[in-house]
């Protein structure tokens, strides 16, 4: 009767040891999958800051002249094959280029500035499912 018992005690020690390593496996890839997870995000946060200073260069060096369509509506990047940033750009002010622009009133005149440009920046990731967004005010 005792050898029995022993070899059930056996059984139950290696089902426990076992069932322990199990979690503690299944523990470790989750916090390494969570970690990785930050890090694209993260990133992604970032890449939406960039792509909004970006659109503010890319706008400072292009000429808008009233009457000639002469806007950028659209900016597109694709970064790393990993990340693609899609940037809108409306426009606010008085005596904006044609209605080929992205318009949102054009009846606005400050003292400051005749031109504002609300920039939406959008940022997603190809390999996990991450979508930042990020909305801009800018005057030129």
């Amino acid at each position: 009767m005792r050898k029995g018992f022993g070899l059930i005690m056996a059984i139950a020690f290696i089902v426990l040891v076992a069932t322990i390593g199990a979690l503690a496996l299944s523990f470790s890839t989750q916090t390494s999958k969570q970690t990785g997870d930050i890090y694209l995000r993260t990133q992604a946060e970032l890449l939406a800051i960039s792509g909004a200073e970006y659109a503010i260069l890319a706008l400072t060096a292009h000429n808008i002249v009233p009457g000639t369509g002469n806007c950028i509506n659209n900016i597109n990047i694709e970064h790393n094959n990993m990340f693609d940033i899609a940037i809108t750009l409306q426009y606010i002010g008085s005596g904006l280029p044609d209605p080929g622009c992205n318009i949102l009133d054009n009846f606005i005149n400050t003292i400051d500035s005749s031109v504002t440009v609300l920039m939406d920046v959008i940022v997603t990731s190809r390999t996990e499912p991450i979508r930042i967004h990020r909305r801009t005010l800018q005057k030129l």
